[in-house]
């Protein structure tokens, strides 16, 4: 009887030793701890970088600066032409209108494409579709000549306006993946209530889409954030810069350029990404994970 229990024991898996499985989590726990050091370095030596003298920032490669200054960042942020604070509220504005735009538009038609009935609507998707293939360079030439003759180019409206009107499909699509996950009875329900679609999409759907929308936020304001051929095509005048083309004006190849305050306003412009992300991570993380899933 008990050989029987002892083999039973080693198929079931239960005769690894506790010294054994410990063993064995140490050394996972070790090497990912070393893969996070490898891939975390060079944003720890960029914040290295930022505070340590200027003769110092190509000469060595620790991460533990020699003194201790923040002088790059008070260079950096009031040494250029136009303050740094300046380049921050652009681009807070172009994201901020980016995320309504994209999250209002985008979901309108994502709506459309999964909860109404339409006339070629299969058709419409694939087209939709479609554009995802197409590269951002295709579409530039056409976009700039029509900006310029609107008028618009060196205003913040060729980087907000396009959102508005739904022209990212990624974010259609994955809201359409969303929205179809939701069960229909909901809609029907509605309708018996005298609820038009208009009601529905936002009394209903919205509500029950946040991890989605937050998702769409996220990667919107990512995005706008840190683009940086958009402004350096539409935008010409310094005081419209965003920061991407702020950290620009630090390195010169005709003089002499900042290196340290371009570390120091570059370890400054990744504080709002991280913010945003923290503050939305738990609606991202189950939008990402329940989108095209029924639940």
């Amino acid at each position: 009887m008990s050989d029987a229990s002892a083999r039973l024991t080693v198929v079931t898996g239960k005769a690894t030793s506790p010294g054994r499985k410990r063993l064995t989590s140490i050394v996972i726990h070790v090497a990912l701890i070393g893969a996070s050091i490898l891939m975390l370095y060079p944003l720890l030596w960029l914040l290295a970088a930022s505070v340590r003298p200027e003769n110092e920032i190509f000469t060595s490669a620790s991460i533990i600066p020699s003194a201790f200054s923040l002088d790059a960042y008070v260079r950096g942020w009031n040494g250029l032409r136009t303050g740094f604070g300046t380049f921050y509220l652009n681009s807070f504005i172009v994201s901020g209108l980016s995320v309504i735009g994209n999250v209002t538009a985008c979901s309108m038609a994502a709506f459309a494409f999964a909860r109404l009935e339409f006339k070629f609507k299969s058709f419409w998707f694939a087209m939709m579709l479609m554009t995802l293939m197409l590269p951002y360079q295709v579409t530039l030439i056409p976009q700039y000549v029509l900006f310029r003759q609107l008028g618009w180019v060196n205003t913040f409206l060729p980087l907000v306006v396009p959102k508005f009107l739904a022209a990212d499909g990624f974010f259609i699509f994955l809201m359409v993946q969303f929205f179809r996950g939701l069960p229909k009875e909901l809609d029907e329900a509605a309708q018996m209530d005298g609820c038009s679609p208009w009601r529905i999409y936002w009394k209903i759907i919205i509500p029950l889409s946040m991890p989605v929308l937050a998702t769409a936020a996220i990667f919107t304001f990512i995005w706008t954030w840190d683009d940086f051929f958009g402004p350096l095509i539409y935008l010409s005048e310094m005081k419209s810069y965003t920061v991407m083309l702020g950290l620009r004006t630090f390195t010169d190849s005709t003089g002499e350029s900042d290196y340290g305050g371009l570390f120091a306003m570059s370890a400054l412009s990744l504080v709002p990404i991280f913010l945003f992300f923290l503050f939305f991570q738990r609606l991202l993380i189950e939008g990402i994970a329940t989108t095209g899933m029924k639940r």
